[in-house]
């Protein structure tokens, strides 16, 4: 396949790429900067430009545009930037695969449009729930019409927590754990979706060719409760868990992030298992005793 890929400098974006070469196709990297390699095209979603031939005999668009729901402390600016790092590119994108009838479009997301799911396991069909993060998620998806409306075939990645040696979720907890400092956020008792970043990009190259369109849950499929992931994390690290870290801590130091963080999500990958998706792991524990392993 010839893919275009938005947002391919990310953790997933990377990984991404990488595995799609590897397996014989084409991929273009859009990038905002004078273009440094032959393989990118520049674009500048503001102004709504991008590089001409950039779409010419694409096959597919993956978007992964957007800053790091979890990398600042949410203040009102950095709500603004989460905002508009991920409507107005996908706008964009989705209009130019409507424009040069691109087949396909792969349109990131994440599994906080659901909010508080206060009993599951829920799956794809679970509504929207409230909060600013399944309002941004909304507009995210939303941002895709155009290439629907065109006849393209739109998948929405809702992705979970990405569990990775580099990055994701462990990037800050790792040094917690190593100091015998980790420990469950809140109660604990909430559902934390996850996946392994294998899974995650596997997914996303199994997404681009299977007959699959709409809302898809990117999330291992055990779920998990946090205290159990932070006993999972401390079994992986051998390294005790013993703290609790309260709400008020977590608020001081993240912001309206806090909020979204503490919601219960008892989430499974439906849509992923009808078709047959191989997960390489089944269980955090999996997931987190591979990474630890590396």
């Amino acid at each position: 396949m010839r893919v275009v890929v938005a947002g391919s400098s990310g953790l997933i974006g990377t990984a991404l790429v990488a595995k799609l070469r590897n397996g014989g196709d084409e991929v273009l990297r859009l990038v905002r900067r004078e273009p440094q390699a032959p393989d990118e095209r520049q674009w500048d979603p503001p102004s709504g430009a991008v590089e001409e031939g950039t779409f010419a005999g694409v096959d597919a668009v993956v978007n992964l545009c957007g800053a790091g729901i979890a990398d600042r402390r949410w203040s009102q600016a950095r709500k603004q930037e989460l905002i508009d790092s991920r409507i107005e590119p996908t706008e964009v994108i989705a209009a130019a695969v409507a424009e040069f009838g691109v087949p396909v479009l792969l349109n990131g997301s994440a599994v906080g449009i659901y909010g508080t799911i206060p009993a599951g396991p829920a799956d794809e069909t679970e509504p929207a729930g409230r909060g600013f993060l399944a309002e941004l998620c909304v507009r995210w998806e939303a941002a895709t019409a155009a290439a629907a409306a065109a006849g393209a075939r739109v998948v929405l990645a809702r992705t979970a927590q990405v569990l990775s040696p580099s990055g994701g979720l462990l990037g800050p907890l790792r040094p917690l754990f190593a100091l015998g400092l980790g420990g469950k956020l809140g109660s604990g008792r909430q559902y934390m979706p996850w996946i392994h970043l294998d899974d995650e990009v596997d997914a996303l190259a199994f997404l681009l060719r299977e007959d699959i369109s709409g809302p898809v849950n990117l999330a291992g499929p055990t779920p998990a409760t946090n205290a159990e992931f932070t006993r999972a994390f401390g079994r992986a690290r051998n390294r005790p868990a013993p703290f609790r870290v309260p709400q008020v801590a977590l608020k001081v130091a993240l912001g309206d992030f806090a909020e979204e963080i503490l919601r219960s999500q008892h989430l499974v990958p439906k849509v992923l298992q009808d078709h047959g998706f191989p997960f390489r792991y089944d269980t955090v524990d999996d997931a987190l005793t591979a990474i630890e392993q590396r």
